[in-house]
């Protein structure tokens, strides 16, 4: 609208006390309460737009969301909106709480949208082996290491493939399973290990899915050419348990 300007907002957030990022019923969300920082500071009504929908406990190293808001009035006296992006990251993150911190604002074109518009996005789930209470609800502890070569043969499987119903939560409402991976690989890191994915689009539960199933050919339960059975079944039954949300973490959207 020629009367609004559209603005794009990169935060980072730690997912462990919120039932993930959108807005719902008898929850609280962090959408809720950015929308209510943008409600305060602009002092007008605010809600934003999402480049997607992290699940409950799960963490955010960068995401965006959009909002709209009236063009300043040109000639007129400065106020909250004409200031704003310039001023607007310190004013959110004085008002939202210590796991929810704003990086940048920034004004784009009317067409850009914060989940359509974005062309890639990428997942790390992260795993430790030894008790570390600073790793508590932001990795996932366990006993035994698995095996990262045959773990990254399956990865290498799963990117030969598109359509991943096997891995989609069930009775989820979308047009299409299929998705481009363009990574999948495990890293051994200083206090563990690091899955790392990135694709066009993800589908309800897909990472955690995938790692369930990855964690599986890791620790000799099935080898590493049974998931191309599993991804041929279509049915997300034959495929791992989902691994824990606080291990999970969005860390890049691009556009």
């Amino acid at each position: 609208m020629a009367n609004t300007q559209r603005y794009f907002i990169e935060l980072s957030y730690d997912g462990t006390r919120y039932h993930g990022w959108q807005v719902q019923p008898n929850a609280i969300t962090v959408q809720e309460l950015l929308d209510k920082a943008l409600t305060t500071l602009l002092r007008q009504p605010v809600e934003t737009v999402g480049c997607g929908r992290t699940d409950t406990g799960v963490h955010a190293t960068q995401f965006f969301a959009h909002f709209e808001a009236p063009r300043p009035p040109e000639g007129g006296a400065e106020d909250a909106l004409q200031k704003f992006p310039l001023q607007g990251v310190r004013g959110l993150n004085a008002l939202l709480p210590h796991d929810i911190a704003i990086k940048r604002i920034f004004a784009v074109d009317d067409e850009m949208h914060a989940r359509f518009s974005a062309t890639q996005r990428s997942y790390e789930y992260r795993i430790h082996f030894q008790k570390d209470p600073f790793l508590h609800n932001r990795s996932w502890l366990q006993r035994d290491k698995p095996d990262i070569e045959l773990m990254n043969q399956a990865a290498a499987i799963i990117m030969e493939y598109s359509d991943f119903s096997c891995f989609s939560k069930s009775n989820t409402q979308v047009f299409t399973n299929n998705c481009k991976i363009v990574n999948a690989r495990w890293e051994q890191t200083l206090n563990g290990i690091v899955f790392k994915i990135s694709a066009d689009r993800f589908l309800r539960n897909m990472v955690r899915a995938i790692v369930g199933t990855l964690m599986m050919v890791g620790k000799g339960e099935i080898a590493p050419q049974e998931v191309r059975k599993i991804i041929e079944s279509k049915n997300r039954s034959n495929a791992g348990t989902s691994v824990p949300a606080c291990g999970l973490y969005l860390t890049e959207v691009k556009y």
